[in-house]
């Protein structure tokens, strides 16, 4: 252990030693505004409030909720009392949350009235949640379920048998695995306090920031401003979800200073009515990710929002940013001027902080130009994947983080991602594994064989696409496989396209007999100089 001991508390307590009185949350869902000083009484009873609840060190606590104010209190608290924060995508089916919350033990889950029925259902299914806390205003929560604010309410007190710093984790997130199985990927707090610092540094994050949260506050890419933004003593601002109007009302409403959207959204915010008369005239920074905008999408924004659009590079496994693209390198490269022209197609440098290194599959170094494997080293990289030791040590290797990324680097560091992990799809935004979709399409008795990967499409990047074999003398209709893949897997993993084969067109297959998704790929990417959108 470092004698270091970064410790997430203390982004909380410089907030409100230093900013006490300034506005800390603006929770437009509720229409409650709370101070920096408040917001630290609040996450000191709500962590008192935890422990009270029979937990112990180290266990599990999820969260299930849209953007709020409470939210972002439980990114402090679960810490604070010396737990760890599970926060869950509410966008997948029960059955995965089951999973996700059976695979990390959750013993308790924070959740909002959107999502009480699924929790209800997760909880039948997980013998070890039991209990239900309910993220609503009220003081009288729904039937079997405790009051959010009841916890909040309780007195606080310091906790002597917590390790709360340093490289004792804080919270596990879950991505996709390439099993099929979510894994999920522990974070200390000296990753997620290392990250912040990073994030800081990229944006110069300030005082009189004020960061509006549209995009969802599971995605850990909204964490990088959790923390960061408080630390500095900003306000947060907080939508339920992304909406269009919601958001370009907000921005000028509330006067907001910096958010995170990925492309599609961006997208969606200029063909708004609204885009037209908006007042965007505080906006300072729009840092966006997920995948590159398409140049005429980059001119587009910057004509209406300004020259404010900087771009990130990450993973969950990063904590998760990597590298960083800066509006003035947007502004230059869409003016024409070189190397920035070409730069608009990379995911920028390496943030401060951070060391990333181009290799070859023997381990050795790319020269510039040369694609190879994106090998990531920091303070932000994760201590491994729960209660997954065998991923965790073909993931990190002798203290670095092998992404599955291809890409090559230029000479100024600038990094160009080429293709993916082979079995991961980017769909507006969501990390997809074509593994979980294949799953869900072989659950079918009538498939034979099946192969699922990305295309390109305009607004969302890429689309699931799955080529499918029957078996001799079934009858497949693609909208049927669709309907049986929805009981089984989030809406957004769907196959928005599927081809059916009989089974004299069998998929092609290597020597091996392993299926040859790059040549089913390659008709679809054949012109687009690479295999990412």
């Amino acid at each position: 252990m470092s004698p270091f001991e970064p410790r997430i508390s203390w982004v909380l307590e410089r907030a409100a030693t230093q900013y006490s009185d300034s506005e800390a949350t603006v929770d437009l869902g509720t229409g409650e505004r709370r101070t920096w000083a408040e917001t630290l009484g609040r996450v000191r009873g709500l962590a008192a409030g935890l422990r009270d609840l029979g937990l112990d060190a180290g266990d599990r606590v999820g969260v299930l909720s849209l953007n709020s104010g409470r939210h972002l209190e439980l990114w402090f608290a679960i810490p604070e009392a010396g737990l760890i924060m599970n926060d869950l995508n509410y966008r997948l089916a029960v059955e995965e949350l089951a999973f996700i919350a059976k695979d990390s033990n959750i013993r308790v889950l924070f959740v909002d009235e959107a999502f009480l029925d699924a929790a209800r259902q997760m909880q039948e299914r997980c013998p070890e949640l039991h209990t239900l806390v309910h993220m609503t205003p009220s003081e009288s929560p729904a039937e079997a379920t405790m009051a959010y604010e009841a916890l909040a309410a309780t007195a606080p007190r310091s906790f002597d048998d917590v390790g709360t710093g340093g490289d004792d984790v804080a919270a596990i997130f879950y991505t996709g695995g390439t099993t099929g199985l979510p894994k999920g990927a522990m974070l200390t707090h000296r990753n997620l306090t290392s990250n912040a610092f990073h994030i800081v540094a990229s944006l110069a994050l300030n005082h009189s920031d004020r960061y509006l949260h549209c995009g969802p506050q599971f995605h850990l890419a909204d964490g990088a401003f959790a923390y960061g933004v408080t630390w500095m003593g900003g306000t947060h601002v907080f939508i339920p979800a992304f909406n269009p109007a919601e958001t370009l009302g907000a921005f000028e409403t509330e006067r907001i200073t910096c958010t995170l959207m990925v492309p599609t959204m961006i997208n969606m915010a200029l063909q708004a009515p609204e885009a037209a008369t908006a007042n965007l005239s505080s906006l300072r920074a729009i840092l966006y990710g997920a995948s590159p905008m398409p140049s005429a999408l980059q001119r587009q924004a910057i004509s209406t929002f300004g020259p404010v659009f900087a771009q990130a590079y990450g993973m969950t496994e990063a904590s998760p940013l990597v590298s960083y693209m800066s509006a003035e390198a947007h502004v230059r490269g869409i003016a024409g001027e070189e190397p920035w022209a070409k730069r608009l197609e990379s995911a920028g440098s390496p943030v401060v902080g951070v060391r990333v290194e181009i290799r070859r599959e023997d381990g050795s170094v790319c020269e510039p130009g040369e694609a190879g494997e994106i090998y990531v080293q920091g303070p932000n990289i994760m201590v491994g994947y729960w209660n997954r030791d065998e991923e965790t040590a073909h993931a990190l290797v002798d203290g670095w983080y092998r992404s599955g990324d291809v890409a090559y680097a230029d000479e100024g560091g600038y990094l160009f991602v080429v293709d993916r992990a082979k079995d991961m799809i980017i769909s507006g935004g969501e990390n997809i594994y074509t593994t979980e979709v294949e799953n869900a399409i072989y659950a079918h008795p009538g498939v034979l064989e099946a192969a699922v990967f990305g295309i390109p499409h305009e607004e969302w990047g890429e689309m699931v696409h799955a080529e499918v074999v029957c078996k001799p003398g079934v009858a497949l209709e693609g909208d049927a496989l669709k309907e049986h893949c929805r009981q089984l897997i989030a809406g957004y993993k769907l196959p928005r396209s599927v081809n059916v084969r009989s089974h004299e067109e069998p998929l092609p297959k290597s020597g091996a007999g392993k299926i040859l998704k790059r040549d089913l790929r390659e008709p679809f990417w054949a012109d687009r100089g690479r295999g990412v959108n």
